[in-house]
This record gives structure tokens, sequence and C-alpha cells, in this order.
């Protein structure tokens, strides 16, 4: 059992990075085979974390990074620092948007899944510009595996084994992206092929500076997953 936030503090985040991506591979190894062979991505979430993390990080091996803020993702993005010694960084922005940022990022937030297959082929016939990538969600909080799988996960498959049946989309060309510090595991081994992770990797957050967040709940990425990639 790993303490949410510890492993970073204890170890640093190099050698929780290593150990991360350690736990990644034993849970893709424990994947049904029936699934697409998809090497999860992981996202390193450094929100509210200080630039020399993020080029900490950088130095051993990782390359993309997810913010929840619309503000800190620019401001870190533009970093001389960042710009200087992180020339593959890749940034996801992760949630929707208020209004008065629309001109800054695009916007795409979460829907109900009886909405997603329209949104979908919408995206794909009528929105030259945007690529759609995969489907996203939160997986239940406290979710007790002793009682099966996690009901948010199994939703997002089913969702997408019914999208690609409808729409003709091969299943590997759709991404999941599901998991974060708390069940990562369990999600790359149902399927998941995003991870988004935080605390696990850099420590505890610290939200004292934030005043007014523009926090969200998806996964937003054009051209698309609905995320942002920089």
């Amino acid at each position: 059992m790993w303490r949410v936030g510890s492993m970073s503090a204890e170890l640093g985040v190099g050698c929780a990075l290593r150990a991360v991506n350690e736990r990644v591979q034993q849970a893709v190894a424990r994947r049904p085979r029936d699934l697409p062979a998809i090497q999860p991505r992981l996202v390193a979430v450094s929100k509210t974390k200080p630039v020399d993390m993020v080029i900490e990080a950088y130095g051993h091996g990782q390359r993309t990074f997810g913010e929840n803020y619309v503000q800190e993702l620019l401001e870190k993005a533009s970093n001389p620092k960042i710009l200087s010694l992180c020339p593959e960084i890749k940034w996801h922005f992760i949630g929707h948007l208020q209004k008065q940022n629309v001109n800054k990022l695009m916007g795409k937030h979460g829907l109900p899944p009886s909405e997603t297959i329209a949104i979908v082929e919408h995206i794909n016939t009528k929105c030259p510009s945007l690529e759609f990538v995969g489907l996203m969600t939160i997986g239940s909080v406290g979710h007790d595996l002793s009682q099966g799988p996690n009901p948010d996960f199994q939703l997002l498959l089913s969702l997408r084994e019914e999208l690609c049946k409808k729409l003709n989309i091969p299943a590997d060309q759709v991404e999941l992206s599901m998991g974060m510090s708390m069940d990562f595991q369990h999600a790359i081994e149902v399927g998941s092929t995003n991870v988004r992770i935080g605390s696990t990797i850099f420590g505890e957050r610290d939200y004292s500076k934030k005043a007014t967040p523009d926090r969200c709940a998806a996964d937003v990425k054009a051209p698309a997953e609905v995320a942002q990639e920089y």
C-alpha cells in the first residue's frame, strides 16, 4: 500500500518516477491479452509544483506533463528555463475552461455517456481542425476492488466498444485516459492508455497560492482526446 505523496517526499522525484514506471509495467503485464496492445502514457501532473521540479522530472526521462490551471500552464510552458532545458517537453491541459480563458486554450469538458457517440461523430465529420483521440473519466473514489473492477472504468470500456462499432473506428485508435495516483495500476490492468499521476511523483500539493482555480473534471487535448497538448 502506497500513501499518496509519501513516495516522492521520501525518495525524491527521480526515484518516485522510476517506481511509478515500474508499477506501470507490472500493471501492463497483468492486462488481458484481448486488450489493444498500447503502451500507457504517463502524464506527470505538476500543478502547484515549481519549475525546478518539472526540470528535475524531465532530467529523469519524463516528457509529458499535465496542468489543471490555465495561467500556470501558460507560465510554465513559456518559462525560459523550461524552454532551454526541456526542448522535448509536452503539455496536457487537464480540465474544462472558464469563458474568459477560451481565447487562451480551446475548451471541451465532460459530457454524459449517452451523448458521447453523437459528439465524436460530429467532431469527425464537422470539425476538420480537431482530431478525436480518445475518452477520459475519473474512477469512483474509494472503490473496493474486492467487489469487482471500478464501474466507471468498465463504463468507459463499454463506451469505447459501442463507439467503435457504430462509427467503424478500430479500438486501438481510441485511447482511454483513466487512472490517477490512487488507482492507476488497476486502470492500466483494465485497459487505460493514459494515466495522470501527480502527488505520487511530486509529493503533496500546496493550494495556498491558488485563490481562483480554474479546475476541471475532464482531460482536454487538441488535436484531441478532449485535452490540449503543447
